[in-house]
């Protein structure tokens, strides 16, 4: 089995072991390849922590580091305590060991709620990723911190750190009543697929390696200036690190390269607020399946040729002008939605079910030449 091939069987596991998280999970593992930040906003008991202790169980080799923070929570907690015998060197450096600033992967719970000095420290580590230890500074091994709250920060302080976690997911209990039954009634599942640190890094590089068309970059400039136009705004550097994440997602689905359906993960990412997110959705979307909607219009114009055409005429002169008229209007119509097929092709969107409507309208068109 291929490390790719391990790690979407650790998608689907997971995903039968976390239920309604399947987007969650996608952004836990494209964070993992991109080796962004994740913030996970929900109430307590939605299996936010479980679920960051369960991909991190799965890597072998990775260390995890898990932590609640509070407003009385004190730096070596965190970091690790100050060390005695630098002391007696003058230096005031601490004790790292099995602490964040060994973790490959970490957790942390309420993450908002911890004093200024510890959220300057953390944004230290996650920003650079670097730890200053005393007269030294030295880089963390950090790939993904996972946060976790239950409700979004409110103070100016903490804008900082809430900008650096890339991906934003809002999660609710368990709504469908068999999945909860599902919950209710599933064993205790044992670790199966694992994946190695080497084989994570592996397939970072090959994530990273995925080509990015520039019709994707002018795609994403215009998701940009919509979103602008609704007073939504992202900083440059979100959508500059949303490029590694669109590879990392276009690595997960197996894509030679990255298309635009990776900027739909995007609804992850460039809203602010909870509220914005059914605007950013519904953009991304009129950008990148804005032509589906064009060609439906298309074929409902035709179906509507179709029924005025059958009605009854009064000569059969009337009526072999309204099938004429009827062909050159649906041949108009076919010569449209093959113009929309090779924009898309083009633009590597999918086209299946525009060819679907296609192949209806050129039905029609067939029968009205039977009848004429």
């Amino acid at each position: 089995m291929t490390p790719r091939e391990k790690l979407l069987a650790l998608r689907e596991e997971l995903r039968q072991t976390f239920l309604e998280r399947g987007e969650l999970i996608d952004g836990a593992l494209a964070a993992l390849l991109s080796a962004q930040n994740l913030l996970i906003i929900g109430p307590p008991g939605t299996a936010k922590s479980m679920l960051a202790d369960e991909l991190c169980r799965r890597i072998e080799g990775a260390g995890y580091f898990q932590w609640l923070l509070t407003r009385f929570t004190a730096p070596e907690e965190l970091f690790g305590a100050v060390s005695l015998k630098g002391l007696e060197q003058d230096d005031y450096r601490r004790v790292t060991t099995r602490k964040l600033p060994e973790a490959h992967i970490a957790f942390l719970d309420e993450v908002f709620k911890a004093n200024s000095s510890i959220l300057n420290s953390i944004l230290t580590v996650i920003n650079e990723r670097r730890f200053h230890n005393g007269q030294h500074v030295r880089d963390v091994p950090l790939i993904t911190l996972f946060g976790a709250s239950n409700e979004l920060p409110e103070d100016d302080e903490l804008t900082a750190l809430y900008d650096r976690f890339l991906l934003r997911f809002v999660v609710d209990y368990i709504q469908e009543d068999y999945h909860f039954l599902r919950m209710l009634e599933a064993p205790p599942r044992e670790a199966g697929v694992r994946i190695t640190l080497e084989e994570l890094n592996g397939m970072q590089r090959e994530a990273d390696a995925e080509p990015v068309p520039g019709h994707v970059h002018r795609a994403m400039a215009e998701v940009r200036r919509q979103l602008g136009k609704k007073q939504i705004v992202a900083s440059d550097r979100r959508y500059r690190q949303s490029v590694a994440l669109m590879k990392a997602h276009s690595y997960l689905a197996g894509d030679a390269q990255v298309t635009e359906q990776s900027l739909l993960f995007l609804e992850n990412v460039l809203w602010r607020e909870p509220s914005e997110r059914a605007d950013v959705s519904s953009t991304i979307r009129e950008i990148v399946l804005g032509y589906e909607k064009e060609a439906q219009e298309l074929l409902f114009q035709a179906r509507e040729i179709q029924e005025y055409v059958r009605r009854p005429w009064e000569t059969e002169d009337l009526r072999s002008n309204a099938l004429i008229e009827g062909h050159t209007k649906l041949r108009n119509i076919l010569a449209r939605l093959e113009q929309l097929i090779e924009k898309a092709s083009d633009s590597d969107r999918p086209v299946a079910r525009v060819e679907g409507m296609r192949d209806e309208i050129q039905t029609l068109q067939k029968r009205l030449l039977e009848d004429l």
